[in-house]
């Protein structure tokens, strides 16, 4: 009995601590190769029962985001240093904000430095009653900073996601040759089955 309960109650702290470690906000992926364009997502959960009505992020400095996906009832405001590049953006709702059960996610595209190792995106949530929560700590912090890992370039330019969308176009029409060639080869069993038959039939026949 003391056993089943032990095993009950940790089941219980551990889908609890998930349950909290997956609440963080976040962004995605996490992990890119150097030189690449990319598009990241941002991932805000609302952890109250107060609705999320502003999300800030400070981009890092190994990576120049140049767009931003619009989103339905949201704002978006820049920062920009001396040269011009984006430092954060902050995105603002004009609507209803997301409420107790909700996440958004917020999108924006940009290339990643060459010499870059990982991109430490540190963001601030804003609550409806004014409350706000920095996830800007380290990986073992209550509240840890989103880490995305550099890897060495790819050579193309483009990324995971144009790399992965080919890959995954030659797997497309790998497999449609496949279907293409089980198709006829079933085609063909198919007609020469019926051939015997009909050969067979008539030789009954005549006999």
């Amino acid at each position: 009995m003391k056993k089943r309960f032990m095993i009950v109650l940790v089941t219980f702290l551990t889908l609890g601590f998930a349950s909290l470690a997956s609440a963080h906000v976040t962004v995605q992926p996490k992990e890119v190769p150097a030189g690449s364009y990319q598009v990241f997502t941002v991932r805000v959960p609302t952890e109250k029962e107060t609705a999320t009505t502003q999300v800030k992020v400070a981009i890092p400095d190994g990576v120049d985001i140049k767009r931003f996906e619009p989103k339905p009832e949201w704002t978006y405001e820049i920062e920009k240093n001396a040269d011009g590049k984006l430092t954060a953006v902050t995105w603002k709702a004009s609507g209803a904000g997301l409420g107790a059960t909700e996440f958004g996610e917020f999108r924006m595209q940009g290339k990643v430095a060459e010499d870059a190792k990982e991109l430490v995106w540190k963001a601030y949530q804003t609550y409806a009653d004014g409350e706000i929560v920095e996830w800007t700590g380290a990986a073992d912090a209550d509240k840890p900073a989103s880490v995305t890992a550099v890897t060495a370039a790819t050579g193309d330019g483009h990324g995971d996601s144009h790399g992965a969308a080919d890959a995954a176009t030659a797997g497309e029409d790998h497999e449609d040759g496949g279907r293409d060639t089980l198709t006829l080869c079933l085609a063909i069993a198919g007609l020469a089955a019926g051939a015997s038959a009909l050969f067979i039939a008539l030789f009954r026949r005549r006999a």
